[in-house]
């Protein structure tokens, strides 16, 4: 006996995903639905080798299906959410909605599953920012090795997550460099992503830090410890899918480069591809698709007393967001549901 499986907002990039994801990683589903707003209804997505048509979340009943996959922002989720959790489904949220809310756990299943159990608190659980779930994963054996007290991180987030929006201004505004006419404004982003970086990732706080940067702060904490400080600068990078972070790290015990490796080796989710040659290291291009955060770049930092750096790669639309989801379902499915 398998899982009745909703994903909603079956028509974005990160709903689409999710879909190929369950159906990768043979999910236990008995039956799956799509759906999405109005006016995608019918809109047919793939499911493996079905094609499914979405359906209206608007009007959907949630009575008597287990799982809800939510990729469709934080404003519909805060509509529907209550609802399917109110109707006995465990909704798995990848808007920033829920994700701060001290009730409902925040998951990287590699970083804390224990926390599954208090879903029975809204019925809810809260999937974390794209940038912050690729980095814990990597901060959490590490974590549990030598006590990190302090994180420096600089990201280079690609387009896609913008969704598509970014992902067609990128594409249009590197067309318009080059043919006469397909000149193309900045629209999503504040300024031109073609050939460019942008040092803004969402909107700016009274501390100058934009959301971004707060975010990967909280959920750090939230998910490996509150005792860990976090300073992050979030910039948007010209790149379509494929988030990457240089990381530095400074632990309270002494942490040897090659012990470090050998740590990430062995932790769950990660490959370690550090060779220190040219190439010997992963780009955003080459983890397209795979379901492993990637790093490189491993070795010691001189210039404090127990310092790392290391480079972090994952796809963005996977371990960020729609793998994420899958695995927190599949521990939720392990754990407390128990059908599959």
């Amino acid at each position: 006996m398998g899982y009745k499986v909703i994903v909603c907002g079956a028509t974005g990039n990160v709903g689409r995903e999710m879909l190929n994801i369950l159906a990768e990683r043979q999910f236990p589903v008995d039956e799956i639905a799509a759906l999405a707003s109005r006016r995608s209804l019918g809109t047919e997505v793939s499911f493996g080798d079905k094609t499914l048509k979405t359906k209206d979340l608007d009007t959907f009943d949630f009575t008597g299906w287990d799982i809800a996959l939510f990729a469709i922002g934080s404003d519909a989720t805060k509509k529907y959410a209550p609802v399917a959790a109110k109707a006995g489904c465990v909704v798995i949220d990848n808007s920033s909605l829920y994700r701060y809310d001290p009730e409902i756990p925040l998951i990287v299943p590699e970083c804390n599953p224990q926390a599954i159990h208090d879903y029975k608190n809204k019925n809810i659980i809260a999937n974390p920012n794209c940038s912050t779930a690729q980095m814990v994963v990597a901060l959490k054996p590490l974590h549990d090795r030598a006590k990190i007290k302090r994180v420096v991180v600089s990201t280079y987030q690609s387009v896609s997550g913008a969704g598509k929006e970014g992902m067609d201004e990128l594409w249009d505004q590197t067309k318009g460099m080059y043919v006469p006419g397909q000149e193309k404004d900045p629209a999503k982003f504040q300024k031109q992503i073609a050939f460019n970086v942008i040092p803004q990732i969402d909107v700016f706080m009274e501390d100058g830090s934009t959301k971004e940067e707060w975010k990967m702060v909280v959920e750090t904490k939230k998910i490996v410890d509150p005792s860990i400080k976090v300073t992050a600068t979030c910039v948007r990078v010209p790149v379509f899918v494929g988030h990457s972070e240089a990381v530095n790290i400074e632990t309270e015990e002494f942490l040897d480069e090659d012990e470090a490796r050998d740590i990430l080796r062995e932790a769950p989710g990660i490959l370690v591809v550090d060779k220190r040659e040219p190439g010997g290291y992963v780009t955003p291009v080459e983890c397209v698709g795979d379901f492993a955060t990637f790093i490189s770049r491993i070795r010691q930092d001189p210039t404090v007393e127990n310092g790392l750096n290391f480079w972090c790669v994952s796809d963005n639309l996977r371990k960020g967001a729609a793998l994420n989801a899958v695995q927190i379902a599949e521990l939720l499915g392990r754990e407390v549901l128990k059908k599959g």
